[in-house]
């Protein structure tokens, strides 16, 4: 059974909504980032970069315990020990691993910097604000323009949309309307349908 240490951000429910969409038995370890539960010495030997998620794979690639952080990297071995949610031809899996270093180096990064600036700030800093929404508005219509041409973001559903989804479910954070982004909405409300979608959302919370 894999060990599973998170929280509730979008970064966390990425990897809970995988391995429920997967069906991999797991237990789900909740670390308060609030509370700094993510520097105790007991996760940092699991993550040495002290940021959830991280998991703790007792049956490796070798037969071998395995521990591994970063979200993105966590989604490719769960896609590479289930087989399922990236494609095996070298077109498809290339084009969702595009999609997947899309959400990790543009969609995460940049919208939460505008949750820090909109919500977390302790003084307004105009300049942020305006910087940071406005690159995230640029980043919706790239997904909606790709999302208009296909059904999800690298043709079929992957871990490319297992990603980015948790993103976009905070949109009212960094006040984006999906009316403006029909595409995005209609790829958000079928793969927020998912019963495994449903319960990777609510983790850690009813683990």
């Amino acid at each position: 059974m894999i060990d599973l240490y998170t929280w509730g951000t979008p970064n966390g429910r990425k990897v809970s909504i995988m391995l429920e969409e997967c069906g991999l038995p797991y237990r789900a370890h909740a670390i308060d980032i609030g509370k700094g539960e993510q520097f105790s010495a007991e996760f940092l030997a699991v993550c040495p970069n002290g940021k959830i998620p991280a998991i703790l794979d007792p049956d490796g690639p070798d037969g071998k315990p395995m521990a591994l952080f970063e979200s993105g990297a966590i989604l490719v071995y769960l896609a590479g020990k289930s087989g399922r949610f990236l494609p095996a031809d070298d077109r498809g899996r290339f084009e969702a691993l595009q999609w997947l270093m899309f959400q990790m180096a543009g969609v995460g990064p940049m919208f939460g910097q505008v949750h820090h600036f909109v919500r977390a700030a302790p003084e307004p800093v105009p300049y942020a604000i305006e910087r940071y929404s406005k690159e995230t508005k640029r980043l919706y219509a790239v997904l909606d323009k790709q999302l208009g041409e296909r059904e999800f973001l690298a043709g079929e559903y992957s871990i490319a949309d297992i990603a980015t989804y948790p993103w976009v479910a905070r949109h009212e954070w960094h006040k984006v309307d999906l009316a403006d982004f029909p595409n995005v909405k209609r790829w958000f409300d079928a793969i927020g349908a998912h019963p495994a979608v449903v319960r990777g959302m609510t983790v850690p919370f009813l683990n």
